[in-house]
């Protein structure tokens, strides 16, 4: 038995663990959280069940989220100096009088924050809390893409949203994803996916922001191929299984706080 299997062999703890490791990833499956622990699904089925009935996680396709409402809140800070620096790096791709589109998600509005203040050009975006964010920004154009409000990523979706998003056109789109690796990135929920790739269809290039946590957690829904995306920005290294596949694939890896590569 491995010294993980020890520790959370204490219903509480391993309570406590599922909840913080949910917390940090916005979504987890079972066979993630039994690996984790070292417990069985069983185990872990049994205790995301008390965890639901106690309104702390959501049980969902796949495995367990956040409930409907918190997401957004516990994902904006967690790893917020992370977010800071990677939004940062990927203002810096953008010229003074760009368009862009930015999907929803902590990281992605990380972005809007650090654009500098010789921006001028124009945002398109479904995220309520991007949209909040340019109320101060008299200088940015604000495109918002009305539809049906999600309030687990506080974001408009649906078909409405779709079909005021094709008639647009943008040079950089930043996407955010719950989860990525070697042959693309996904999301937790199936109704963001065409939103999120009807975002990539307008754009010239398609620019996803994610820490390193997400090549290191697992979601349902895949959002796009790897080879879809022109450019990431991160954090930190990502596993050599991932970089092999990305230089495989053209797509160019920018680790913020250092020379891209």
């Amino acid at each position: 038995m491995s010294s993980n299997a020890m520790r959370y062999d204490a219903a509480p703890a391993r309570r406590q663990a599922i909840l913080d490791r949910v917390r940090a990833a916005g979504f987890c499956s079972i066979a993630d959280l039994a690996e984790a622990l070292a417990v069985s699904d069983m185990t872990v089925r049994r205790d995301v069940r008390r965890l639901h009935d106690l309104g702390e996680v959501r049980v969902v396709h796949g495995g367990v989220s956040l409930p409907e409402g918190h997401e957004f809140s516990a994902r904006e800070h967690e790893n917020a100096g992370s977010k800071h620096v990677i939004g940062a790096a990927a203002a810096r791709l953008v010229k003074p009088g760009d368009t862009i589109a930015v999907d929803a998600g902590t990281t992605a509005h990380a972005l809007v924050t650090a654009l500098p203040p010789e921006f001028r050009g124009s945002v398109v975006t479904h995220s309520v809390p991007v949209m909040q964010s340019l109320l101060d920004s008299p200088h940015i154009g604000c495109v918002g893409l009305g539809g049906d409000l999600n309030p687990s990523s506080r974001a408009f979706v649906g078909p409405a949203t779709v079909e005021a998003a094709v008639r647009l056109r943008v040079r950089w789109c930043f996407l955010g994803a719950a989860a990525v690796d070697d042959r693309g990135c996904y999301g937790v929920y199936d109704l963001e996916r065409p939103t999120k790739q009807a975002l990539m269809d307008i754009a010239d290039f398609v620019v996803l922001v994610a820490d390193a946590g997400k090549f290191h957690t697992s979601a349902p829904v895949l959002l796009t191929p790897l080879d879809r995306l022109h450019a990431i920005v991160t954090d930190a290294e990502p596993p050599a299984r991932f970089r092999a596949a990305a230089e495989e694939h053209g797509v160019r890896l920018i680790i913020a706080g250092r020379a891209a590569s």
